[in-house]
């Protein structure tokens, strides 16, 4: 988690930097698990780089795009609305105490690895979203 002010192509292309040559420098390949947000595309590089720096950074990452409707969307958007409740539910007086409580927040929930219990099943999906997920009965 990274806090910043806006967020523009150019921010999200720093922080691809970042992954790639400071956080996981000796990585064949990167995998980014996103949503489709304008911004999170390889474009995004382009916009921030030269030309040859921009390939080398994609050719670094997977690139994975969560359908609208999809679990790993579904598990974002909770962390999110945790770290909002838990940081987020007071007034903030200034950037540097939001890095501070977002920061101890990111740390607190990677020590507990917590599981996310998901109960929406198959036959919930089937039963909600017939049209995404037909029936295999015969």
């Amino acid at each position: 988690v990274e806090v910043t002010d806006p967020h523009a192509a150019v921010d999200y292309a720093q922080i691809l930097k970042f992954l790639a040559d400071t956080r996981f420098p000796d990585a064949a390949k990167i995998t980014l698990v996103q949503d489709n947000l304008n911004t999170h595309s390889p474009a995004s590089l382009y916009k921030a780089f030269s030309p040859a720096e921009a390939r080398r950074l994609v050719e670094r990452f997977e690139w994975h795009y969560t359908p609208k409707h999809g679990s790993w969307l579904n598990m974002a958007e909770m962390e999110f609305s945790v770290l909002a409740r838990t940081c987020l539910s007071d007034r903030v007086p200034d950037e540097e105490t939001l890095r501070q409580r977002v920061n101890a927040n990111v740390c607190e929930r990677n020590a507990k690895h917590r599981p996310i219990n998901w109960r929406f099943t198959i036959r919930d999906a089937r039963s909600k979203l017939h049209r995404l997920y037909p029936s295999t009965d015969a």
